[in-house]
């Protein structure tokens, strides 16, 4: 009969393992949601903007426009992630490389692989957070987007207007001015576009103009002074008449039907709709090609989370003995190209020019490929792999480059 002792030496190096994954887990925490929120607000900054604009010509209200920011931040989130997780590997991996910690792990017994475990156990968490944003979130999250934007695009207009703006009601009336009093109903400078029932157009113009609410909801008078009226119409000439006053009317009413059902746009389908509609392509308004082209395509930009720190933790200790700059590059060089392949793959596919199957899994195949090749070499000899030379090369261009900047001088 065997008794295996329990040796207090072994099971105080699994504490110390435990309390590695910890440290390394908090390490990568702080820099993660960091760089996380920088990324998703600098995604969300430019299409916000796009919204004011939106804001100031159809005169929405801002909680409007609240809520259709909050209807992006899926979509930015999911692309968010990767490069966020990513920087935050490559930055945690050099700080310790710097204040020589991974020395310290190496020297105890720890390998480069077992040092990596950490990050893939967060990778892991992030692919599932990735699976549910693209599979299930951001479908929903984008329609409903598309359905707030078509309904506030063609809101119902209040009868004020801005100066400078272009006022396109449902009737296909156009108004623009371009001064407004402070009311939004004085107007100077008027541009008003109306379309014919024959197929021709009226446009008017004149010095000031004046807005009134007319009897039936979803009417206005506007009353305009010292202008020009042109009539074209398909095959007359163009008739000009000039007036001191002129009354017309001007319809804002919403007579739009409401918006599509969800599902007409492979976008907008889930994981779990897209692979029912590849296998009963007739059932569905959307192409087998479109809809596989969207499920491999979510589906590799998923699981490429994992991929993720095979590639920043050999290019951030490869610049050890250089500017870390340098393998920063490299990296965001090799994703960019990724992104790139991926998205190109994918338009092929809808296209149907290519399988939808080698066309997305071909550069994930390539790219996991180069993470794992990257990886392995790095384990025998680190700091050492077959792109040191590579980012050697591109930290000596960025020295020879600072060195052709001019130096500034000290201030006497």
């Amino acid at each position: 009969m065997t008794i295996e002792v329990d040796n207090p030496r072994r099971r105080s190096d699994g504490w110390s393992i435990l309390r590695l994954d910890r440290y390394i887990f908090a390490a990568t925490a702080r820099p993660f949601a960091i760089t996380l929120g920088v990324v998703l607000i600098s995604l969300l900054l430019e299409r916000v903007l796009r919204l004011f604009d939106l804001l100031a010509q159809t005169g929405i209200s801002m909680p409007v426009i609240v809520e259709l920011a909050a209807n992006l931040v899926p979509h930015y989130l999911g692309l968010a992630m990767p490069m966020a997780f990513f920087i935050a590997v490559f930055t945690v991996i050099g700080r310790l490389d710097d204040n020589n910690e991974l020395d310290a792990m190496m020297a105890s017994g720890l390998s480069i692989s077992r040092i990596t475990r950490p990050f893939l156990m967060i990778a892991v968490l992030a692919t599932g957070v990735s699976l549910l944003l693209f599979g299930f979130v951001q479908p929903y999250s984008r329609y409903a987007y598309r359905a707030l934007l078509d309904t506030a695009s063609n809101a119902i207009w209040d009868g004020r207007t801005q100066a400078a703006t272009f006022v396109d009601t449902p009737k296909g009336i156009v108004l623009s001015a371009d001064g407004v009093d402070p009311s939004g109903t004085r107007l100077t400078g008027v541009f008003l576009r109306e379309k014919l029932p024959n197929g021709g157009e009226r446009i008017t113009t004149a010095n000031v103009g004046e807005l009134f609410l007319g009897e039936k909801t979803g009417e206005m008078t506007l009353v305009m002074e010292r202008g020009q009226t042109i009539v074209d119409k398909p095959g007359e000439p163009l008739q000009m008449t000039r007036f001191e006053s002129l009354l017309a009317s001007v319809s804002y009413a919403d007579e739009r039907p409401p918006f599509r059902l969800r599902g007409e746009d492979e976008r907008e389908l889930t994981l779990i709709e897209l692979a029912a509609g590849m296998r009963d392509p007739a059932a569905s308004k959307v192409s087998y090609a479109e809809m596989a082209a969207e499920l491999y395509g979510r589906l590799a930009r998923s699981l490429s989370l994992p991929l993720l720190p095979l590639l920043a933790i050999p290019l951030a200790m490869v610049s050890k003995r250089g500017r870390r700059g340098a393998g920063l590059v490299l990296a965001g060089l090799i994703l960019f190209a990724y992104q790139h392949a991926l998205q190109f793959g994918t338009s092929l596919a809808e296209a149907r020019r290519v399988a939808a199957f080698p066309a997305v899994w071909t550069p994930f195949a390539i790219f996991a490929a180069l993470c794992l090749w990257l990886f392995l070499s790095s384990r025998q000899r680190p700091g050492d792999n077959p792109l040191t030379r590579i980012t050697s090369l591109i930290d000596l261009a960025i020295g020879g480059l600072l060195r052709f900047l001019p130096k500034r001088k000290p201030r006497p």
